[in-house]
């Protein structure tokens, strides 16, 4: 999906003419948030430089990057906590980290537009924290990549034309119907491609899902014909709200992975 389901023109009542004790449908060009995705661009930027750390090898950095940040259970439940969010920052091949972040171009410039730097940021890092904790839950195997945080995105994308279908209307639909197709396919390939970590992409899916939920833009008309302008009704308390619930929602789930092992 390559365009932002953003309004440009929305419906508003002119006042009743007088004398008449009717009202005239008018056709308003409103104004949409016009922020500079900066986040998804320093996101970008240090997933690459990440990466070209990675293919510099142990040699060069005398570490092992991938070794010291995959999510692996066993050090997680060491006390190596880092690894439920350092593998958004890890991948495994030129085609794993292409994918990410074309996919982070696409969707998160248009989401940082909604949300503003700082909850875009939350949603980005706690839809990816999301995805590690169920992968940790579910998935004995190592993983890697910011698919989680991917996911995370495309799900808020969707819940931002949900809460906003009527200001969206006929363009919000045909856009939520290809976001739809879009992460039922890659859902589908993950369950049918070996070492795909598909918990991740669920657990991504639903930190993003729960996030923008509780914390995503709602946005609403303010004013009258013809001063009006678009306000989202969650701008100062939505960082907390999202944050929040994720928060209670993943925090018993990483507990429970302490005590219960899969496989055991």
């Amino acid at each position: 999906m390559n365009q932002d389901p953003t309004p440009d023109q929305v419906p508003q009542t002119q006042p009743p003419q007088s004398g008449t004790g009717t009202t005239t449908p008018h056709t308003v060009k409103v104004a949409v948030p016009n922020v500079k995705p900066y986040a998804t661009y320093i996101i970008l930027g240090v997933t690459i430089f990440v990466y070209l750390l990675q293919l510099a090898g142990p040699n060069l950095l005398k570490t092992d990057i991938v070794a010291l940040g995959v999510k692996n259970d066993t050090f997680i439940r060491a006390g190596e906590l880092w690894r439920l969010i350092t593998p958004v920052f890890l991948h495994a091949s030129n085609l794993h980290i292409a994918f990410n972040m074309y996919a982070l171009f696409i969707f998160g410039r248009g989401l940082e537009a909604r949300y503003g730097h700082g909850r875009f940021l939350l949603l980005y890092f706690l839809s990816g924290y999301a995805g590690n904790v169920m992968s940790f839950l579910l998935s004995v195997n190592t993983s890697l990549g910011a698919s989680t945080a991917i996911f995370g995105l495309i799900a808020a994308e969707g819940v931002f034309i949900i809460q906003n279908r009527k200001l969206l209307g006929a363009r919000g639909n045909r856009s939520l119907m290809n976001l739809l197709y879009i992460a039922g396919v890659n859902l589908l390939i993950g369950f049918t491609t070996p070492r795909v970590d598909n918990w991740g992409h669920i657990g991504g899916m639903l930190g993003g899902f729960i996030f923008a939920w509780f914390g995503g833009p709602r946005w609403k008309l303010d004013g009258f014909y013809p001063s009006v302008k678009l306000i989202d009704e969650r701008e100062s308390q939505g960082a907390l709200a999202g944050t929040v619930s994720v928060l209670l929602f993943f925090i018993p789930l990483t507990a429970l992975g302490w005590f219960w092992v899969l496989g055991q």
